[in-house]
């Protein structure tokens, strides 16, 4: 499958409205993310490692804002032909979309359940992992504890969650350092400073990050008993917590 570069943001826009995913975005999305998140290809590198330790026999995993199904085609190469179900999730119709043809592509269309819904719409049950990749960031706060605790509940003794998240840093002096070397990272990466500034003006009102410790909160009031800060590039972190 071909996938195009992100030029969205490359012109000045009059007028910059929310950040959707879209057919526009969805078109994109792979460059997008890939320029847009460092250490991405590592996050879904070890979600392997993950799957291959955690998933069991007769259980489910679940991908919660999938996208193009990244993390579920991880969990598929991880797990490898267990009695396992996959099933990847996302309210973008568009999104959804473009993940059934890249399934289809790399003949695991059979392998991965595609739902197109809201995750507070969605039952989780008998998981043994559960991703969410920058997908809470995007769910309304106070929404998020409600997420969190349906998640747990749905995850067998001993399954995990991976959390994915852009961090918010509650020192004023790391954040502004952490911030100027993403910003370091994208340009790197061929975005311009006027992309740069019009992505972060469309994503400020939808896009809302929490501290690490915000996460952790809410984790272990959840219920789960370990929570680990396993995988952090500049701002954006990952934490495995286990049920």
């Amino acid at each position: 499958m071909k996938f195009n570069r992100d030029t969205i943001f490359s012109e000045p826009l009059d007028q910059i409205g929310d950040f959707k995913f879209n057919e526009q975005v969805a078109d994109v999305f792979a460059d997008m993310i890939s320029r847009s998140v460092p250490g991405y290809a590592s996050l879904i590198q070890y979600i392997e490692l993950f799957a291959a330790v955690f998933c069991r026999q007769n259980t489910r995993s679940y991908d919660l804002g999938c996208s193009l199904g990244d993390g579920a085609l991880a969990i598929f190469r991880g797990a490898g032909r267990k009695n396992h179900s996959i099933i990847a999730i996302d309210n973008s119709p568009q999104m959804i979309r473009k993940c059934k043809a890249l399934l289809k592509q790399k003949n695991a269309e059979s392998e991965i359940n595609l739902i197109c819904a809201d995750l507070q719409d969605v039952k989780i049950e008998s998981a043994s992992i559960v991703l969410m990749n920058y997908t809470l960031q995007f769910i309304k706060k106070d929404l998020r504890d409600q997420v969190i605790q349906k998640i747990y509940n749905g995850l067998l003794p001993g399954g995990v969650l991976i959390l994915s998240e852009k961090l918010k840093n509650s020192n004023q002096q790391d954040s502004g350092f952490l911030i100027d070397m993403y910003h370091a990272f994208k340009k790197a990466k061929g975005y311009s400073k006027l992309e740069i500034s019009q992505k972060r003006t469309a994503l400020e009102n939808v896009l809302i990050p929490e501290t690490l410790e915000d996460h952790l909160i809410r984790l272990k009031k959840c219920g789960f008993r370990q929570a680990v800060n396993w995988l952090q590039c500049f701002n954006f972190f990952s934490i495995v917590a286990v049920k």
